[in-house]
């Protein structure tokens, strides 16, 4: 009997025993065979998955640069915090924000017996996330000002660990960092010294985050356009007023308090409409006794990713609330809010592919392919070292707009970076979310298929990437505010800039391995000048371009002034490595006529085919 004919013989054996329950003539030798055969179905390798590191001391870039950035002694002062949070942030915050992932918040609205109740629940993990930010300062570092001016760049730098870790508790913190910003640029803390405070405190138990309450049902940027709510003042005290509106998009709708905008109404009740009419109010969501304050909440949006925060639609039905700014002054007290916002924007943008390459760079020394292991195959370790390139530049950018910032908050910022911030805020925000989501998707393609396996954590990442080109401001809406910062000062951020860019290529074109790309950069800054100065009607269609070749532009410098001071050859090939792409899209695009197409040309080519007689108007209705 041949081999093939013993084994299908056993095969018809064990069938039959298993089907009659004879087991009594089952030999040993064939309990044996067979199991073999049964454990060869399954196999004996397992992947081993990617291990964390601590997020401070695997980052020498973020290091280096901050060694060159701050004085030894407050380097000193806060390393030892930072080795210990990045550690942190590795093992048990991070086991939090996975437990936020799995445990989504939902909506009790009402009791089995109909009685309201309208109580968002969230999971113990994002309670916890709570305290662990206000017992690390997430907030109160920046405010504390124990390092002056540095203090701002030390709260990002803990940010930028604790955003991928924090189960999207960074967004509360964004918003909660964004009213405190408020209250302190707006000279309100002698009336508001009490919420300011608790805002800004290390205690978890007085500690409260703040929602942004301002997109109501006409939804986008056009806050002018869009508010709808209105306030009517309460007799016998001028700056306490109930208000009635709609909410559309209120994040952190289980906050303490809330920042919103509203219109005043007249005895007549008539509002003034446009920016003019806009009024900035306070809330407490909840009164003495624990009940919403005039509130429902309506529903929980059902949202592609950020689903871990609670987003609700709420109905603000005779809520009482505290008028901060002064009438038709909402506008303008939101600027600075924005700063602060979009600034947490880009910590997250450049977190996010931070924490992926990491993950990345592990799992390419363990994983094995055609005879050895990912990291020494040239094509994906050229891939990586393209995406740190990229991270390594949006990790200066946000370092560069954080410092600025802290010398803002001490109000000792010189002209020349007031201006570049300004200028360079919106370019970095749409600029790092453009890029995170991109990035987050090729990190993904460095696990395989288990970079879309929902148990490995993974493609979490790139569903909630995808908000941050969204939040704040669309791509296009900030690149129209690239703009608006040029012309609101008269072209000073531009002659700023360009200031800049020529005094770091001077500088450093004394070092050898540099002076290439400092020719090249400085050649390429004149000419996106040039095109400004020539081509002025066509910066609007060129916005997004445009402000692509800024960022570029800047980050190069940054890149280069670094390199030149740390004299470091790993970040004078970051350098070469930044440079190794179109600097100037809008220019590159101009050559090519791409904007001298007319505007009818182009509503033709998107337009073809659409009938608006044929539109089936029920299509996204649910």
């Amino acid at each position: 009997m041949n081999f093939y004919r013993l084994r299908t013989s056993s095969l018809t054996c064990l069938r039959h025993n298993l089907r009659f329950g004879n087991f009594r003539n089952y030999s040993k030798a064939n309990y044996t065979a067979t199991s073999k055969f049964s454990q060869s179905k399954v196999g004996d390798f397992t992947q081993d998955s990617p291990h964390h590191e601590n997020a401070f001391l695997s980052d020498q870039f973020l290091i280096r640069n901050m060694q060159r950035i701050m004085p030894t002694e407050i380097f000193t002062a806060i390393k030892s915090d930072l080795v210990r949070f990045g550690n942190r942030v590795s093992s048990d915050i991070w086991k939090l924000g996975q437990e936020c992932a799995v445990n989504e918040p939902y909506l009790h609205k009402t009791s089995a017996w109909g009685k309201k109740v309208d109580e968002i629940v969230t999971c113990n993990a994002w309670k916890q996330q709570k305290r662990i930010s206000a017992e690390e300062g997430l907030v109160a570092i920046a405010y504390e000002r124990e390092f002056l001016e540095f203090s701002r760049l030390y709260q990002v730098i803990k940010l930028f660990m604790y955003s991928p870790s924090s189960g999207l508790y960074s967004c509360p913190l964004a918003m909660t960092d964004g009213a405190a910003k408020t209250f302190e640029a707006n000279d309100l803390l002698p009336s508001y010294q009490n919420v300011f405070s608790h805002l800004t405190t290390r205690d978890p138990e007085k500690f409260w985050t703040s929602g942004q309450w301002m997109t109501e049902k006409r939804g986008g940027s056009d806050v002018a356009k869009g508010t709808e709510t209105i306030a009517i003042p309460v007799s016998g005290d001028k700056n306490l007023y109930s208000l009635y509106g709609y909410k559309w998009f209120s994040s952190a709708t289980d906050s303490d308090i809330a920042l919103t905008l509203g219109r005043v109404a007249d005895s007549k009740g008539s509002v003034v409409p446009g920016t003019d009419g806009i009024t900035m109010f306070l809330i407490k969501t909840r009164n003495d006794d624990g009940k919403l304050n005039g509130i429902e909440v309506m529903k929980l949006k059902n949202k592609l990713g950020t689903r871990q925060l609670p987003t609700g639609e709420l109905l603000i039905d005779g809520a009482l609330a505290e008028k901060i700014s002064d009438p038709g002054r909402g506008i303008s007290c939101i600027s600075s809010m924005l700063k602060i916002t979009r600034l947490h924007n880009v910590i997250s943008s450049v977190a996010g592919p931070r924490k992926l390459i990491n993950l990345a760079r592990d799992y390419a020394r363990r994983r094995e392919a055609f005879g050895q292991v990912i990291a020494n195959h040239p094509l994906h370790l050229k891939t990586l070292a393209k995406m740190e390139a990229e991270t390594r530049g949006c990790t200066a950018l946000m370092l560069d707009l954080a410092l600025k910032l802290g010398l803002e908050d001490c109000r000792s910022i010189p002209d020349e970076d007031a201006l570049l911030l300004r200028l360079m805020m919106p370019v970095a925000k749409m600029y790092t979310a453009k890029r995170s989501v991109e990035l987050v998707s090729e990190g993904l393609e460095c696990f395989g298929g288990q970079g879309y396996i929902e148990d490995t954590g993974l493609p979490g990442f790139l569903r909630d990437a995808q908000v941050l080109p969204i939040w704040e401001g669309t791509s296009s809406v900030m690149s129209l505010d690239v703009l608006r910062a040029i012309h609101k000062t008269n072209g000073e951020a531009l002659v700023a800039l360009q200031s800049y860019v020529s005094r770091v290529t001077k500088n450093a074109s004394q070092n050898t391995k540099l002076r290439d790309s400092c020719t090249q950069l400085e050649s390429f800054s004149h000419s996106l000048f040039d095109f400004v100065a020539r081509e002025p009607s066509k910066v609007q269609i060129a916005a997004r371009d445009f402000a692509y070749s800024l960022a570029h532009i800047y980050i190069a410098s940054l890149l280069v002034e670094h390199a030149c001071k740390s004299g470091d050859e790993i970040d004078v090939f970051t350098v070469r490595s930044w440079m190794q792409r179109d600097i100037v899209p809008v220019v590159t695009q101009n050559r090519q006529g791409s904007y001298d197409v007319d505007i009818s040309a182009y509503k033709a080519f998107v337009y073809e085919g659409y009938d608006e007689e044929n539109l089936i108007a029920s299509t996204f209705i649910r």
